[in-house]
Order: C-alpha cells, then sequence, then structure tokens
C-alpha cells in the first residue's frame, strides 16, 4: 500500500521519514508501508487482542524519534521491528507485574505467580508442543532474536540493527541458540531461514 503523497515505491522509507520532520502529514506513508507487517510479528507473539494497541505504541514511537533515524539506512522495516521488540518485552513485563501482584493479594492461592517462562509458554502455546517447550527455555534476548530471524524474516543484518547489536553478536547467538534446536529435534533445525549464506 502507498503513501497519500507520491510513488511510493521511488521513496524510500528514509526519504519519507526526513521529509516528515517538515511536514508530519509524511510519516502516513511509513504507516501505510509496514503497519500490517509489525501487525502480524506481534499478533504472533502476544495474540491479536494486544496487537492493536502495540502497533499504536510501535508507531507512536517511531513518529516521536523519527529526527533520530539514520538516513543512511533506505528501509525502515528493521528499525520498526526493534521498537515493537522492546514494546513487547514491555507488554510483558508489565503483563508478569500485574499477574504476580494478583498472585500475592489472592487470599487463597488459586492464581499461580506468572513468570518469565510463563509468558514464553502461552506466547508458544500455539506452536508444536516441543518447540514451544524449546522457545520457552530460551532467554528473552534469545528469543527475539529467533523470532525476528524466523518470523519477521530479517537477515542478520537486519536483526542486528533492529536488536543494537553487532551482526557478529548475531551470527554467534543464533549458532548456539540452533545448535541447542538441532540437539532437541534429533538434528533437525525447525526454524531454518532463507538467511543461511555468510556476509
Amino acid at each position: 500500500m502507498t503513501g497519500p503523497y507520491s510513488p511510493a515505491e521511488e521513496t524510500t522509507d528514509a526519504t519519507l521519514l526526513a521529509q516528515s520532520l517538515r511536514h508530519p502529514e509524511r510519516f502516513s506513508g511509513i504507516v501505510d508501508r509496514h503497519s500490517d507487517e509489525i501487525y502480524h510479528y506481534i499478533a504472533r507473539r502476544l495474540g491479536p487482542e494486544q496487537a492493536e494497541d502495540l502497533v499504536a505504541d510501535t508507531f507512536l514511537t517511531a513518529f516521536r524519534k523519527r529526527a533520530q533515524y539514520d538516513p543512511a539506512r533506505p528501509d525502515a522495516r528493521p528499525w520498526l521491528y526493534g521498537i515493537a521488540t522492546r514494546a513487547v518485552q514491555q507488554h510483558r513485563r508489565t503483563e508478569v507485574r500485574r499477574n504476580r501482584a494478583l498472585a500475592r493479594s489472592e487470599p487463597h492461592g488459586t492464581v499461580e505467580p506468572f513468570d518469565e517462562r510463563s509468558v514464553a509458554r502461552v506466547t508458544a502455546q500455539r506452536l508444536q508442543p516441543k518447540l514451544a517447550a524449546v522457545l520457552a527455555r530460551l532467554s528473552t534476548a534469545d528469543r527475539d532474536l529467533l523470532l525476528l530471524i524466523a518470523w519477521a524474516e530479517l537477515t542478520y543484518e537486519e536483526a542486528a540493527q533492529a536488536l543494537a547489536v553487532p551482526v557478529g553478536t548475531v551470527r554467534s547467538r543464533l549458532h548456539r541458540i540452533r545448535k541447542k534446536l538441532r540437539r532437541e529435534f534429533g538434528g533437525v533445525d525447525p526454524m531454518t531461514t532463507s538467511e543461511e549464506n555468510p556476509a
């Protein structure tokens, strides 16, 4: 989908973001191009109920921070995925705190404490049971990285950009994660991606 101004195919995200500094309405081109993709990513992580609000939060944050965007990067997807991933993390922390408080206030202990691993299990419940169990055992950082590569289909370089880490860190962490997955799945990597070739 294109924005209200111009052939969006000829206008990079970086150009739209730069133009939006003087003409804020140009930011709608960024929303038009990427909101569906960001929605699907968040919905897969948290479910559709939370996705709409977090997509709105993601683009509101992007709008507020658009002056900090690196104009040398024509594609804003990694930047938006980074913002969306942090929104997911914040949502989970808030939910964990709320559920822990509820558990403490429950007089008969009918509500179980809801820790990070519980959140991971709920997030992964629609996946195959064994894969869900493996994802639940990963750290938040490893899970975020793996899902950006496997679900958002970012390249290693884009994932590094989204998470603000060096690409070498992405490669070494993914190598370690995939070793774990292959061990669990009898030598098969259940989350293979198209980004297999070295840079």
